[in-house]
């Protein structure tokens, strides 16, 4: 009779491995028992010992709070870029001279008289804001004691240059020399433009001109604030407004940029409005479950990694053998990590908010980053809870088997995807708009591989170079056919086989690790009260005493 194989005379309970009167065999079966409970369910944990799912109600909780946190937050910065958009529209029909809605792109002067006129059009206009603006402005005025003025007219160009394009010659000497004119209004109110013109003496250096800027503040306080009941925002807008000429192609496209400083105003009165006490004491409320949920997890974590210690000592010490990578990171639980992540960016998010609030900075897009991608993973850690029962699980094991394929096919994609990035973007970039930059053109593939704008990107092929056009054709031909009808189809078959040896092993027998194999040794169920410390335990809201125990072959992500 063949002798019993290695992987059975360790997990089988002949004499001296289940017997009960050896020391060493009680701690085996101990640890056994110990492991069980480490990887049950929150509702077999409760049968097991009477322990409430804390971890539960506390991320249920959690996703409360922080998805309430989040949509204040979303409403009060919509109300902060609705005004900053608006106030850009309104300097644009403003400080541009025939400006229409839309025309950034083509927005542009082709004469000499034509710059000089949207050019003094624009000072003009800043320099009578109090008696023709509907919204309420005020000046920024230079510092006392410096140079600065409230408006700075600035021309760069190069220091020599001589352009003849009858002789076909040129003398350039590319470094770049600034000249500017300071413009101040006058108090109490500026002057009227025909009583005060100096500006109008601005030269232009045309021959080697590469820009002009004109950039001044104007102050403005945002009172639709008090809607949300929060104190109202001062604003310091910086508006530039630059005449780009360094392409020295005849058009100068003109555009305006306006950037938004906030700040606390000096001494706010709103009547019967303005308290964020409440507000604030929400924001505690949120820091303190998530330092609670920090704390749990983390700890959760720890005993993972104490646990997994120690039974890789155990086994090395038992059965000279020592455990396997992969059954070493069943210990470590990444949707622990994946909370602790979220704990750690809600808290940094909502102090950050806090200061928002308080006006001490005015870090919108940061926050907005922080507390964005916190409530993404706070609600995907819940999956964690739903990958006990088997039927819910099905998602979460199919990726988990998927993600080695899909990662190895993903990278021999991008070699072959990158390859007609490059390619089109130097070949098909002078003839086609959306092949200008890298960024364009990986955008503009992508949606072609999802079946987008198919249509436009040829319509939109310049005819100027017959080569280059059939060159374009065999291009996009053959991307869309190879990305579309194979490397879209492998991706696919790829999640699709990982599914359907999902579904077989559900259906069939499911392979089971050498850890897990080691667990099963253990036959004891949660209701058999060997794992109680303390008490009986009784019913809990948060999980339903009535199902089956969990089976020992059910297929789980913990």
């Amino acid at each position: 009779m063949a002798a019993p194989s290695e992987t059975e005379r360790l997990l089988g309970r002949g004499p001296g491995y289940g017997t009960t009167e050896s020391p060493a065999a009680a701690e085996e079966e101990e640890l056994r028992r110990r492991l069980k409970y480490f990887f049950m369910s929150p509702c077999d944990k409760y049968r097991a010992r009477g322990r409430r799912p804390v971890k539960l109600g506390l991320q249920l909780a959690k996703i409360l709070l922080v998805t309430v946190q989040l949509i204040l937050f979303g409403l009060s910065n919509q109300m902060v870029v609705t005004f900053k958009e608006e106030n850009t529209i309104a300097f644009k029909h403003l400080f541009l001279k025939d400006y229409v809605d839309g025309a950034d792109d083509t927005y542009a002067v082709y004469t000499q008289r034509d710059l000089y006129d949207r050019m003094f059009y624009a000072m003009e206009k800043y320099l009578a804001i109090p008696n023709e603006t509907v919204g309420r402005y005020a000046y920024v005025r230079g510092e006392s004691g410096g140079n600065q003025s409230a408006l700075m007219l600035c021309q760069q160009y190069y220091r020599k240059g001589r352009i003849d394009p009858a002789n076909d010659t040129f003398n350039i000497d590319p470094k770049i020399v600034t000249d500017c004119l300071g413009v101040d209004p006058e108090d109490p109110q500026p002057l009227p433009p025909e009583l005060d013109r100096s500006y109008k003496n601005f030269t232009l250096k045309f021959h080697k001109l590469i820009n002009v800027t004109i950039q001044f503040k104007l102050k403005a306080i945002n009172i639709q604030t008090i809607i949300n009941n929060e104190i109202p925002d001062c604003y310091t807008f910086t508006i530039t407004i630059t005449f780009d000429n360094k392409a020295h192609s005849g058009r100068v496209k003109i555009r305006l940029d306006n950037r938004a400083d906030i700040k606390e105003c000096k001494d706010p009165s709103v009547f019967g409005r303005g308290d964020n006490s409440f507000r604030l004491f929400f924001d505690v409320v949120v820091i303190l479950v998530c330092s609670l949920s920090f704390i749990l997890c983390a700890r959760s974590i720890i005993r993972g990694v104490m646990l997994q210690h120690e039974f890789s000592q155990f086994f090395q010490r038992r059965y000279n053998q020592s455990v396997c990578l992969s059954d070493r990171m069943e210990f470590l639980n990444g949707w622990y990590i994946l909370l602790v992540i979220s704990d750690v960016l809600t808290v940094l998010g909502t102090i950050m908010k806090i200061g928002i609030e308080s006006k001490n900075f005015a870090s919108y897009d940061v926050c907005s980053i922080l507390l964005g991608t916190s409530t993404l993973l706070v609600w995907v850690g819940v999956i964690r809870y739903l990958t006990f029962f088997q039927k819910y699980n099905i998602l979460i094991v199919t990726l988990r088997v998927a993600l080695p394929n899909v990662i190895r096919f993903c990278c021999c994609v991008a070699v072959i995807y990158l390859g007609y990035c490059f390619c089109g973007w130097i070949v098909l970039g002078p003839y086609h708009v959306k092949f200008r930059s890298l960024s364009m053109v990986s955008e503009c593939l992508f949606s072609l591989i999802n079946g987008d704008d198919m249509f436009v990107t040829f319509a939109e092929m310049q005819q100027n170079s017959y080569l280059v056009w059939l060159f374009s054709q065999i291009y996009l031909y053959t991307f869309i056919s190879l990305f579309i009808y194979m490397v879209l189809s492998l991706f696919i078959a790829l999640i699709t086989g990982s599914y359907e040896t999902i579904k077989h092993q559900c259906e069939g027998e499911t392979p089971v690790s050498q850890l897990h194999a080691y667990i099963a040794q253990c036959k004891d169920s949660p209701k058999s009260g060997k794992y109680r410390r303390d008490s009986a335990s009784s019913c809990s809201v948060f999980c339903c005493c009535e199902r089956a125990p969990l089976q020992d072959n059910a297929l789980l992500v913990n």
